[in-house]
C-alpha cells in the first residue's frame, strides 16, 4: 500500500489538485516537493516513462537518487543541499533519470522554492521536461515531425489500413551543408517539403522525420504503381529546381516504398525499420530511384546481419568456426605435387557457409584484415610441415584488396615468414585481377615491396572480364591463374581455346608461369595438356579439403 500524503497540508494538496487538473494538457511533468513533510508528487503519466515507485512518495532524497543516473547523483544532491542551506529560490538542473528500461533519459528540472517568514524552504513546485525528446514539428520544413506521426498512428494499432508508406531521403545531403552552408541546406529542405506537398493528394499525410528524410502516408488504398508514380513526379520537380538554379547544388532524392500489408502487427518500430530498409535499398541501387519493399530481400538482409554478428564474435573468439581447406596444385609436365592453395572456410551452427557469403562481409567490415593474418599463419605452419616430406612445397595465400589498401600487409607477410623460418619464394600471394583494378596504386606498392623481399605473386581470376594485359608486362607477376570460367569456355568453343592457347604462349614469352584452374574431367585435362600450362588445378586433381585429408590423399 502506498502511503497517502498528510492531509493537513492543504497548500500542497491544492497544488496536487492543480497538477492533476493540468496533467491531460501537457506532455511535460509537473511536480511539488514538500520539504517539511519529506513528500514528493509528480504528474501521474511520469510513471509511464520513468523508473519511479509511484506518482507520490516519501523519503524524497533517497528515492530521487535511485531514479537518477549514478553519474548525476552528486550534482542533484549538491543542488538540493544548497536550496535548504541558503535563501536561493530557483532550481534549474539538467541531468538524467532512468527510464522504465533502465536507460538514461535527459531531463531539465526547473522549480520555484516557496519559503516561510523565517526563510525556511517549505516546498518547491516546478516542471520537468525531456530535453532529448523528438520534436513534434519541424520549423525548417514547416511540417509535422516523427513524434506527431507516431502519435497519429497509435489509432491504427489493431488494424492495418490499405495503402502505403513512402520514405524519401535526399542523397548526399551532408555534402550540400558542407559546401554551401547550413542555411542553403535548410532552403533545400523547405523546397523539398513544398514539392512533396504540391504532389500529394487529399487524404495523404506528410511528415519530416529524421534529418533529410520525409514520410508520405497513404491510407486511401494507394497502390505500389501510384506510389511509384508519385515518387517520379516529386523527383522531376526536384530535377527542374536543380536545372533552374543552374546546378548550383546537384540534389537527388531516393524513395523506399512500403505496403501497409507488409507491416506485421502494424507496430511503429516495424514501420520505421522496414521503411528505413526500403530507403537504404533504393540508395544502394544507385540513388535517385525508388525501391518497393520485398520480404525476401529483407530476410536476406537479416541473415547477412546475423552472419556479420557471428563473424565478429568468431574473430574475437580466436577465429572459432574458421577453418583452412587446401586444394592441391600440380606440375603439368610430370604430374608431381607443386603445392596447395589455402582457402578460408567458415562454419555457423554446424553448417558450412559459402565463401561467397562470408568473404564479402569480412571485406565490407574490415574483418578480412585480422582473418587474413590468421589464414597466413595457418598456411605457413602447414607448408612448413609439408616441406619435411616435399622440400619444394609452396603454399598460395589469397590477399584481399582491402588488406592491400587498409593494412600494412607486407609487414604481416614478412613477420609471418620470419616466425615460421620460411623461405620467401615458398609463399605465393594471390590477388584477384578485379582487386588490382580497384587498388592499382596500392597494388603497385605492394608488388614492389614483395619483389624486393623475394615473395612470389600470382594474378588470380585472369580472364573473367578485366584482362588488362599491360599488367603482365609492367608488373610481371610470377604466375597467371586462368579462371575456371575461361577454362570452361575454352573446352566447348574452338575460338576460346585458340585464345587460351595464344594467351598461354604470350605469358610464357614474358617468362611468366601459367596455372589453369577449374580442370574437372579427364577430357579437360587432356585438352589442356596440349598447351601445356605450367601448373594445373581443379576438382579432377583434388577438391579443397582439411589439412588431415590433404596429407592423407596427396602427401602420405
Amino acid at each position: 500500500m502506498k502511503e497517502e500524503p498528510n492531509q493537513d497540508l492543504l497548500s500542497v494538496d491544492r497544488i496536487r489538485q492543480m497538477i492533476d487538473l493540468y496533467n491531460p494538457c501537457t506532455d511535460d511533468y509537473l511536480f511539488v516537493l514538500d520539504f517539511e513533510n519529506d513528500f514528493y508528487y509528480i504528474s501521474p503519466h511520469a510513471q509511464e516513462r520513468f523508473l519511479l515507485p509511484g506518482c507520490y512518495f516519501h523519503n524524497v532524497s533517497d528515492t530521487l537518487l535511485e531514479v537518477t543516473c549514478e553519474e548525476d547523483r552528486q550534482a542533484l544532491t549538491d543542488d538540493l543541499t544548497d536550496i535548504l542551506s541558503t535563501d536561493r529560490n530557483t532550481h534549474n538542473l539538467v541531468y538524467r533519470w532512468l527510464g522504465l528500461d533502465g536507460q538514461p533519459i535527459w531531463i531539465n528540472c526547473r522549480g520555484r522554492v516557496v519559503r516561510g517568514e523565517d526563510k525556511r524552504a517549505l516546498y518547491m513546485i516546478g516542471c520537468i521536461n525531456e530535453i532529448g525528446k523528438k520534436q513534434k514539428a519541424d520549423n525548417v520544413s514547416g511540417l509535422l515531425g516523427e513524434t506527431s506521426l507516431q502519435t497519429w498512428l497509435q489509432g491504427y494499432k489493431d488494424e492495418a489500413p490499405a495503402g502505403y508508406f513512402m520514405r524519401l531521403g535526399l542523397d548526399n545531403f551532408k555534402s550540400i551543408n558542407a559546401k554551401l552552408g547550413v542555411e542553403y541546406g535548410d532552403m533545400i529542405l523547405r523546397k523539398m517539403g513544398d514539392f512533396i506537398i504540391s504532389c500529394v493528394q487529399c487524404g495523404q499525410h506528410l511528415y519530416r522525420i529524421v534529418a533529410d528524410e520525409f514520410m508520405i502516408v497513404d491510407f486511401n488504398g494507394g497502390t505500389v504503381k501510384e506510389a511509384t508514380d508519385l515518387y517520379t513526379e516529386i523527383r522531376r520537380m526536384l530535377d527542374r529546381f536543380v536545372e533552374e538554379n543552374h546546378y548550383e547544388a546537384f540534389v537527388t532524392v531516393s524513395g523506399g516504398i512500403l505496403r501497409c500489408e507488409d507491416v506485421r502487427n502494424f507496430s511503429w518500430s516495424q514501420i520505421m525499420k522496414l521503411s528505413e530498409f526500403a530507403l537504404t535499398e533504393a540508395k544502394q541501387l544507385g540513388k535517385n530511384r525508388s525501391y518497393v519493399f520485398v520480404q525476401e530481400d529483407y530476410d536476406r538482409f537479416l541473415k547477412k546481419k546475423k552472419l556479420t554478428q557471428v563473424l565478429r564474435q568468431a574473430v574475437a573468439s580466436d577465429f572459432e568456426g574458421f577453418e583452412v581447406y587446401y586444394q592441391p596444385i600440380f606440375h603439368s609436365k610430370d604430374g608431381s605435387l607443386s603445392g596447395a592453395e589455402a582457402l578460408m572456410r567458415f562454419h555457423m551452427e554446424d553448417e558450412m557457409v559459402m565463401p561467397g557469403e562470408f568473404i564479402s562481409i569480412l571485406e565490407e567490415t574490415g574483418l578480412i584484415i585480422p582473418a587474413g593474418r590468421w589464414i597466413l599463419h595457418e598456411a605457413l605452419r602447414f607448408a612448413k610441415k609439408m616441406q619435411q616430406v616435399i622440400p619444394t612445397f609452396r603454399v598460395n595465400v589469397n590477399v584481399s584488396y582491402v588488406q592491400v589498401m587498409k593494412s600494412d600487409v607486407v609487414v604481416d607477410i614478412m613477420e609471418a615468414l620470419k616466425q615460421y623460418d620460411m623461405s620467401p619464394d615458398h609463399l605465393i600471394i594471390e590477388l584477384t585481377e578485379s582487386g588490382l583494378i580497384e587498388s592499382d596504386i596500392y597494388f603497385t606498392r605492394l608488388w614492389t615491396q614483395l619483389k624486393e623481399n623475394g615473395v612470389k605473386l600470382a594474378l588470380d581470376d585472369f580472364g573473367t572480364g578485366y584482362s588488362n594485359f599491360h599488367y603482365l608486362n609492367e608488373l610481371r607477376p610470377d604466375i597467371i591463374k586462368i579462371d575456371r570460367s575461361f577454362t570452361m569456355r575454352a573446352m566447348t568453343n574452338e575460338y576460346e581455346f585458340n585464345l587460351l592457347s595464344l594467351l598461354n604462349g604470350m605469358v610464357k614469352s614474358l617468362e611468366l608461369k601459367v596455372c589453369v584452374e577449374g580442370v574437372e574431367t579427364a577430357e579437360e585435362r587432356d585438352k589442356i595438356a596440349v598447351l601445356p600450362p605450367d601448373y594445373s588445378q581443379g576438382f579432377y586433381f583434388g577438391r579443397p579439403c582439411p589439412q588431415a585429408d590433404f596429407e592423407r590423399k596427396f602427401v602420405k
